[in-house]
């Protein structure tokens, strides 16, 4: 867990609306939870020439299949591709992991994992089981001769979680992390609160956010974010979209934790504002 403290602030920028000493995910857990929802990405490698004549060195990207067992990538490469050439000739190499669903691309999450990337040492252990459990489909082609489990050894990450959000993550904690238990379920939470409660998260603006106490007034609020720590809004202004975030007295788990914590905090708002 950290905190929002890290934002960006400038004489610029408005004040925001929220303490920024809420509760938050780390940039490792907010990487590794977008990172483990991916079965693709691109996989970058030194390309490795097949006669003297051509450059070496170039770096060489491929769309690949991924699984990630304990934060580590798993791949199931052929011999035969390009890629899998390349590592045999130099095991350094790049893993971009990106989610998509934005209008604009760049405010989409990405993590680019570096460090070498080698053939597993137990072909029909973990690492196995990890990549065929996220890719059935594979395991009809996975005991070819030609055919091997690769992991990549994370040693250096580099997240971006859209605009403003972003930093060099140490490989320790991206290894520790967990992934959010609400990332299967937060898309419908989320299209929950905007489609069924809209007032409820006008009313939670109105309690818990700093707006009124810097008079800034908001027409509509739409949830854009739900973890285990807390939720995000967006707040519109007379001066464009404003975020909100908010904690949860306590960590939830679960679709259900998030909906009791929700009423919960309903019921201190209403509490709060009918003073």
């Amino acid at each position: 867990m950290a905190t929002d403290a890290h934002a960006r602030t400038s004489a610029q920028m408005p004040e925001p609306l929220y303490d920024l000493e809420v509760a938050t995910p780390s940039h490792a857990e907010r990487a590794l939870t977008m990172g483990a929802a991916q079965k693709t990405g691109t996989l970058c490698t030194l390309y490795a020439p097949a006669t003297p004549n051509e450059q070496a060195g170039h770096p060489y990207g491929s769309f690949v299949t991924v699984s990630l067992q304990d934060g580590s990538p798993i791949f199931l490469l052929s011999e035969l591709a390009e890629h899998t050439k390349n590592l045999r000739s130099d095991p350094r190499a790049s893993l971009m992991l990106a989610e998509d669903g934005a209008d604009d691309p760049l405010a989409n999450a990405r993590v680019t994992l570096l460090g070498p990337c080698l053939p597993v040492a137990d072909p029909g252990g973990s690492a196995r089981d990890a990549f065929l459990s996220r890719h059935p489909n594979a395991e009809y082609y996975a005991d070819f001769k030609d055919f091997h489990f690769w992991k990549l050894q994370v040693e250096s990450v580099r997240y971006i979680g859209g605009y403003g959000r972003m930093s060099w993550v140490d490989a320790a904690d991206w290894l520790a992390a967990e992934p959010d238990p609400l990332a299967a379920s937060a898309a419908g939470i989320i299209s929950h609160m905007n489609a069924d409660h809209a007032e409820t998260l006008v009313s939670y603006c109105k309690a818990f956010s700093r707006a009124p106490e810097l008079g800034v007034e908001f027409s509509s609020v739409q949830m854009t974010g739900v973890d285990r720590y807390g939720f995000e809004m967006s707040a519109q202004t007379a001066e464009g979209p404003r975020p909100v975030r908010l904690a949860f007295p306590e960590e939830v788990s679960s679709a259900d934790g998030t909906r009791k914590a929700l009423i919960a905090l309903l019921k201190d708002a209403r509490a709060y504002l009918a003073k």
